[in-house]
């Protein structure tokens, strides 16, 4: 089997993933991205409680997505996942070969995520986002600064460029190639 290098990006939900993990697979030799939003995963049906409750990231069922890894091995040197929980999820953790955290201050995420998701919103469905943030949202936020952000091989600053951030990932996994 072709040994490729499996690198997750993580963030809280606008923090940079997407963004980097594009960039990367633009400088990275065959390089394919598999995109955590993509897929409907069996998980928590109530994301608050989940999230008080410890945030365990193994009730997520993430087979669909660690399948098209193992796929994907044998394909490309390097296989980006856009993958919010690093290490924390016991059947994804033996594929990931380096756990990138992008940290990203939590008002710039939110910020980034609002201009985003809602280019043409009305200002109701914005309330509404910013209360379920408010409420909700930023417990979720803060239990992966607290798990996810600690058990990365790499923690970069969100606030860098693009251009920085992906200079200094490539830099990095250097250091994890074999």
């Amino acid at each position: 089997m072709k040994k490729s290098l499996v690198i997750a990006i993580s963030a809280v939900s606008g923090g940079g993933k997407t963004t980097i993990a594009n960039e990367l697979a633009c400088q990275l030799s065959a390089a394919s991205i598999l995109h955590f939003d993509e897929y409907a995963f069996e998980g928590p049906e109530n994301l608050a409680k989940w999230a008080k409750e410890g945030a365990d990231y193994n009730a997520w069922n993430l087979a669909p997505l660690l399948e098209e890894v193992l796929l994907l091995k044998e394909k490309y040197d390097h296989i980006l996942l856009d993958y919010p929980f690093a290490y924390q999820n016991d059947r994804m953790k033996d594929v990931i070969d380096v756990a990138v955290y992008i940290d990203t201050p939590l008002d710039i995420a939110l910020v980034r995520r609002m201009l985003r998701d809602y280019q043409e919103g009305s200002a109701t469905e914005i309330k509404k986002d910013l209360s379920h943030y408010a409420t909700y949202g930023r417990e979720a936020y803060l239990a992966m600064e607290h798990k996810i952000k600690p058990s990365s091989d790499i923690v970069i600053d969100g606030t860098l460029s693009k251009e920085q951030i992906t200079q200094h990932i490539i830099e990095e996994i250097d250091k994890f190639k074999w």
